[in-house]
């Protein structure tokens, strides 16, 4: 990621979060820069406040947090102009954000995806190499295979289960013998992740395995309807889930934040709709949607979105 001596970071999550750990701490330690750490909770006004008072030059974030950096107010109005690049990781990336991010506040995103299983990061775009919409390349040291049901390698552009392996993997999880031998074979650990690969090797991330849905006989990713639904006027936040339609079929479900003077009703749930009719495949579209004030997060601010399939 090209990080040196005269960089200072400043982190969204805190260092008991692998991620933080290492864009955070040990990154800039190990060649000499600086961090800037500080207590209190991580919010949109905190995160303004950090980076005009220390002026760091790589941040690391999350996609919640971009999403609700661009909403605050005065999003337009604060300056960002010392970051030289963010990560981000913990959860997709929307293109939709990654573009808004960009426009506002003119900053790039290395967007990037890691495990606890590997501890940190091992595929990442990087400054100056940023595909938007995918997450970037097999980072130096790591190798990758994308395998069906079978465990067999799929052909290039085929979705499938991503294997990482690389000497930062973990040796098994703790007291789950039988969990650990689903997800370490040798050199190999199996992510819960679904993926495909483009020729140029650049990682097209589909959703969690559990969290893919499968509408009408065909697998769609939340993820997918959700950077739609992002596009919509009305939404500042949202999340997807799979929900019973009645008769044991599952079909999208979303929760929607609306942004401040739109008000929740029918009439804007089938405009919302519509337009995500309008924009991507028919059968993706949420036939439920359900207005929310806020969306569940977890301890490292991701949706949590066991809570929302309750």
């Amino acid at each position: 990621m090209g990080v040196n001596e005269n960089d200072l970071t400043v982190s969204v999550p805190k260092l008991f979060f692998g991620y933080a750990t290492g864009t955070n701490l040990l990154f800039p330690f190990s060649v000499g820069g600086a961090t800037a750490l500080f207590a209190e909770r991580s919010t949109p006004e905190k995160m303004f406040e950090v980076i005009e008072r220390y002026r760091p030059t790589i941040l690391t974030t999350v996609p919640t947090m971009i999403n609700a950096m661009l909403n605050a107010e005065d999003a337009t109005a604060r300056d960002l102009s010392s970051i030289r690049f963010c990560y981000s990781a913990g959860e997709a990336l929307p293109t939709e954000l990654y573009h808004r991010w960009k426009e506002v506040f003119d900053v790039e995103i290395c967007d990037g995806i890691g495990s606890a299983e590997m501890f940190h990061i091992y595929i990442t775009n990087r400054p100056g190499d940023v595909k938007p919409g995918t997450l970037g390349r097999i980072v130096e040291g790591y190798g990758a295979s994308i395998v069906d049901g079978q465990g067999q390698e799929v052909p290039t552009g085929e979705m499938g289960t991503l294997r990482i392996k690389g000497d930062s993997a973990a040796l098994c999880y703790w007291n789950a013998h039988e969990k650990s031998k689903e997800t370490f074979a040798g050199d190999w650990c199996t992510s819960g992740d679904q993926f495909h690969v483009d020729e140029d090797g650049y990682y097209w991330y589909h959703g969690r395995t559990d969290d893919m849905l499968k509408v009408s006989g065909v697998f769609v990713a939340p993820a997918e309807i959700e950077n739609c639904l992002l596009q919509h006027e009305a939404v500042r936040e949202c999340a997807v889930v799979g929900h019973d339609d009645g008769d044991g079929l599952v079909k999208p479900k979303a929760f929607v934040v609306l942004r401040e003077n739109y008000e929740p009703g029918e009439v804007l749930a089938n405009g919302i709709k519509q337009f995500v009719k309008s924009k991507i495949a028919v059968y993706k579209y949420p036939r439920w949607i359900e207005f929310a004030d806020s969306l569940p997060k977890n301890d490292r601010g991701k949706i949590d979105r066991k809570l929302l399939k309750s």
